[in-house]
């Protein structure tokens, strides 16, 4: 739990800090920040500045304020990403690599009512998964995909993924991508939302306040789209990989929005079955 900071300094700069109790400080109307029940009491793992804790609770919070804790299934893949059956307290279930959208399809069929997610990097959904994510989405499976884009494979080194930018640096281009010989970096959001199946694309960011709103008002739309029964949604959120990145995360932020988001602008791509025209 947080509490309101101007006041605590206030507080401690007065007379009155020196005989009040921490508990007369501690009450309801002095709290702004309060963890969700759905998740769990683990401290998060990830590196300083990494974008999946924001992105975590965003998702849990929705969960949380829709009422469906008891409800939801969801499916962690490999990479960062698998991280998350350890924090987000709902029922979990891990997939081989690329394979979750795949899984999250047996288990909405199995349980059609349930609300059913998978949590994917862009190495697992957009590499290894490709043809997973693509089928899900063209079959249009009434699942939720939330996928995170940091440019790289983020926890096996830093390698480069589908979706590095021509000339980024990573572990296996030490002088850039050369899409002579390495290809294009894929727009896999984009991509899919050209699928009859795929209801709702966009893509979001949580590198400041404004942004983190956005995109928990995404995600909350894409698992109402779920309760509608309106088919496939996807949520790309446009994270940085400080560590991988080997920046500082004020440095990864920066770079991210000088070079990630004008390859993958953020929006909404697909809305209620419609491409957006821009």
């Amino acid at each position: 739990m947080r509490y309101c900071r101007d006041l605590s300094i206030i507080l401690l700069k007065s007379k009155m800090a020196e005989n009040m109790d921490i508990k007369d400080f501690v009450q309801p109307e002095n709290l702004i920040y309060e963890k969700t029940a759905c998740l769990t009491d683990k401290t998060l793992t990830f590196c300083p500045g990494c974008g999946h804790g924001t992105i975590h609770r965003l998702t849990m919070e929705v969960i949380d304020e829709m009422g469906i804790q008891g409800e939801t299934l969801g499916v962690a893949s490999v990479g960062c990403s698998v991280l998350a059956y350890e924090f987000m307290n709902v029922d979990m279930t891990g997939a081989a690599h690329g394979r979750a959208p795949a899984v999250a399809t047996g288990m909405k069929r199995c349980w059609p009512d349930k609300f059913v997610f998978t949590y994917q990097g862009d190495g697992d959904l957009a590499a290894i998964g490709t043809a997973e994510t693509i089928h899900a989405c063209n079959r249009g499976e009434n699942i939720t995909i939330i996928f995170v884009n940091n440019g790289i494979y983020g926890m096996t080194g830093g390698q480069m993924a589908p979706t590095t930018l021509e000339g980024m640096k990573s572990s296996t281009t030490p002088y850039g991508r050369d899409t002579k010989l390495m290809g294009n970096p894929i727009k896999i959001t984009e991509l899919v939302a050209q699928l009859p199946g795929t209801f709702y694309a966009t893509r979001q960011a949580v590198h400041t306040p404004a942004h983190v709103r956005k995109a928990k008002k995404a995600i909350r739309q894409a698992f109402e789209n779920q309760k509608l029964k309106q088919g496939l949604s996807i949520v790309e959120v446009v994270s940085n990989c400080n560590s991988g990145w080997k920046m500082t995360p004020v440095a990864s932020n920066k770079w991210m929005e000088e070079n990630m988001f004008p390859f993958f602008p953020l929006g909404d791509i697909k809305v209620e079955g419609n491409l957006i025209t821009k």
